[in-house]
């Protein structure tokens, strides 16, 4: 009786067809509020071509997909062709490198992956319990003070203007932020949900949250130094 063969999973290795791939920051992108492992990076960080790593995703997709469904993006060129990328999830990322040998840059790759995914997690935890209720008061405070105007839509416009400014935070891109941007955010929300809900009217709402806002930025314009 012929004994079944085993799948053979090629190893991702270092090959180092990208220079100075330690150079390379590993960050994280997230979709829908997860964070995932852009394989383009990945391949960087294993000094390998992102062709050989996106294969393998594609080729062992069931293996992948027994953890999370893979998402597969495409993004257009400087030089105007485009670039197929998968977007791993947690487990999804470690499962790549174990078909991956155990070289020093695998392993390298291994902590900033650890690191990476727990910031993440920690980020997470400060914007579900400290952000998003602050969030939620402020907004609140900053309706019952437009009392009905028909510029209210700028006062929260302008209001989460200033606090992305506080945290350097793009627009759009609160829920990736990092955990002390999602801490200044959550402190700078209280402030000036305070400062709304103590304006006798909707005029000059903007000014008040913003010198309510004052002395978190002038702490932050220190730590900056």
């Amino acid at each position: 009786m012929t004994k079944p063969q085993k799948k053979k999973i090629p190893c991702v290795v270092a090959q180092g067809s990208i220079a100075n791939t330690g150079a390379v920051d590993f960050g994280l992108t997230t979709i829908k509020e997860e964070p995932r492992a852009d394989t383009r990076l990945l391949a960087q960080h294993l000094g390998n071509q992102h062709k050989n790593v996106f294969e393998m995703v594609k080729n062992y997709k069931a293996d992948f997909e027994q953890i999370g469904k893979v998402t597969f993006q495409t993004e257009a060129l400087p030089s105007g062709q485009s670039e197929k990328f998968a977007l791993l999830n947690e487990d999804q990322a470690y499962l790549l490198l174990t078909y991956s040998r155990n070289t020093p840059k695998v392993r390298a790759l291994k902590v900033k992956m650890v690191q990476a995914f727990r910031d993440a997690r920690r980020a997470a935890e400060v914007r579900q319990t400290e952000y998003l209720p602050s969030y939620h008061a402020l907004h609140d405070a900053i309706k019952r003070a437009a009392n009905g105007s028909p510029n209210e839509r700028f006062m929260h416009m302008n209001a989460n203007k200033e606090l992305n400014r506080l945290a350097g935070v793009q627009p759009g891109q609160r829920a990736s932020a990092g955990q002390l941007q999602q801490s200044i955010l959550a402190v700078g929300c209280a402030m000036a949900a305070k400062a709304a809900a103590a304006a006798t009217d909707r005029h000059g709402l903007h000014q008040h949250i913003k010198n309510a806002l004052k002395p978190l930025d002038g702490v932050l314009s220190l730590e900056g130094k």
